[in-house]
């Protein structure tokens, strides 16, 4: 009697449980694959002064923000030719002694590479807000999407993300003599 009640049992559960086969993603359809996303580190470093020159005291410190992590995910879209992403940058802002207000914008660009072409750049003003008795944030960007053009022969690995600040060329000459380049 036993014996016919656990085969009944054996046998039920899967018969139960055949309905639930069918959810979920389609067979073999996986995740697209996505381009790589990096920083670069003579970019990943924003200290803004007030006034011109190439010296500055710490009490002419606008703003100071450090590029923290690039990271993205990209989904199969409607477009077959069409990889989409959403791209989320992370920000570590510091107001500083020579900041009037409490907020800030600083420039992060997105580009868009494939091998060492540089295929678009865009410009994108994060917006820093302090609250009251705060000088640190820690924040992540807006969702950005981007559109990776793919085909049977090329996937969206064969293209990489660069994110970093928007720099000036005195940013930018500070940053190098800082890191030894």
């Amino acid at each position: 009697m036993s014996f016919g009640l656990r085969s009944v049992t054996r046998l039920g559960l899967p018969l139960a449980l055949l309905p639930l086969f069918g959810c979920g993603p389609e067979r073999n359809a996986f995740a697209p694959q996505c381009p790589s996303a990096r920083l670069i580190p003579q970019l990943a470093d924003l200290n803004r002064f007030a006034g011109a020159g190439p010296t500055h005291d710490v009490t002419d410190l606008i703003v100071q923000a450090r590029l923290m992590s690039v990271n993205g995910s990209c989904t199969n879209g409607d477009d077959k030719s069409l990889i989409p992403a959403k791209v989320v940058v992370s920000i570590s802002v510091q107001r500083g002694p020579a900041m009037s207000g409490r907020e800030a914008d600083v420039p992060v660009f997105l580009a868009v590479t494939e091998g060492e072409n540089v295929l678009t750049k865009q410009v994108y003003p994060v917006h820093a807000v302090f609250p009251p008795n705060v000088d640190r944030l820690t924040m992540s960007s807006p969702e950005i999407d981007i559109d990776f053009p793919v085909s049977k022969s090329k996937t969206a690995a064969a293209y990489s993300v660069i994110a970093g600040f928007q720099l000036t060329p005195d940013e930018l000459a500070a940053n190098r003599h800082a890191s030894g380049s």
